[in-house]
């Protein structure tokens, strides 16, 4: 089989394709022959040593794929071979093949393309578990989105949208046009504009119900300034902390001191929530996520949720993929295909 490795830290041109033995299934489990694999941020600051729960180098990443069931372990129904599905991996999921538990290759719904499979989980979970699950989102509601135009910012727009929210998106001038097409009320260029005058501002004074941030460091203090009473943040990143191709201590540092401190007494005289956010802390949840998963295919039948997928690279063009990200050219989704 063939995986994307990070054989060391540092910037995309380290990543390498590698030859590597099959795999082979166990008791309860399925084996994939990946067709698409979805590249997260995640996944970056794992290559630059900035992600906690990656293990050291040489690692392969990737927490999420789609593709054909084509082999099968012990106890498995052979009516599964065969089958087009989509899974959560706990790494590794960037190779031609990965192995999951039979429950957790969950069958793709008609008309869904393997590369809107390999880029549907992360994101969506991720806005749903945010918005819907944990975030209770009312309609008539007001929503910041924050990073509009990536993976998880298009899944919250489209879940958003769903529930009959006014949603406020942060995102470059030239990706004003397509989140307006999207539905999204209030475009706010956050290399311009002050997004919490402009949220202020546009709502009225009233601000907003949900706030959802992978920002990090100071964009945590003023999100929760925007949210009005009742209002909810939803910390899920640290993308200003890294802001070159390797890891830096100093930025790393720097994000940190910048990153609010929310005390109880304060959140209990403002009435406002903080939540953090961090699917890969959610692999004993199973159940949780596996029933979140199922509502969103049935969304999808119904064509409330659709992938956007901005390119799919070819496994052997990885570091352009990560470059791609890192220069935040993608409106949407990126992926890996073998």
């Amino acid at each position: 089989m063939r995986q994307v490795q990070i054989p060391k830290h540092g910037p995309p041109e380290v990543l390498r394709l590698i030859e590597a033995p099959d795999i082979e299934p166990g008791p309860g489990e399925v084996r994939l022959a990946v067709k698409a694999a979805g590249l997260n941020f995640a996944d970056v600051l794992a290559r630059k040593g900035m992600y906690r729960d990656a293990p050291p180098p040489p690692l392969v990443v990737g927490y999420e794929a789609a593709g054909v069931i084509d082999k099968a372990g012990e106890g498995v129904s052979p009516s599964r071979l065969g089958q087009r599905v989509l899974a959560m991996t706990r790494f590794r999921g960037q190779s031609s093949q990965v192995i999951v538990a039979e429950d957790a290759a969950v069958p793709m719904p008609q008309g869904m393309t393997f590369e809107e499979g390999g880029g549907l989980p992360v994101a969506y979970l991720t806005a749903y578990h945010m918005l819907i699950y944990l975030g209770n989102l009312h309609p008539g509601e007001r929503v910041l989105v924050h990073s509009a135009g990536g993976g998880v910012g298009i899944a919250a727009i489209q879940l958003a949208r769903w529930r009959g929210a006014e949603i406020f998106g942060t995102a470059s001038k030239g990706k004003h046009e397509r989140l307006r097409e999207l539905g999204v009320e209030h475009c706010i260029d956050y290399r311009t504009e002050n997004f919490e005058a402009a949220v202020k501002k546009a709502s009225g004074g009233r601000g907003v119900h949900i706030a959802l941030d992978p920002v990090g460091g100071d964009s945590f203090r003023r999100s929760y300034r925007a949210l009005g009473k009742n209002g909810r943040l939803f910390c899920f990143g640290i993308s200003s902390f890294s802001k070159s191709d390797r890891r830096s201590l100093l930025g790393a540092a720097k994000g940190i001191v910048r990153t609010p401190f929310f005390h109880p007494l304060g959140l209990m005289l403002d009435n406002k929530a903080v939540f953090g956010v961090n699917l890969g802390q959610l692999w004993d949840e199973a159940e949780v996520m596996r029933g979140q998963l199922t509502a969103l295919m049935d969304l999808y039948r119904e064509g409330v949720v659709k992938p956007v997928i901005d390119r799919a690279f070819p496994a052997e063009e990885a570091a352009a993929a990560h470059r791609h990200i890192e220069d935040r050219g993608n409106f949407g989704k990126v992926v890996l295909t073998f």
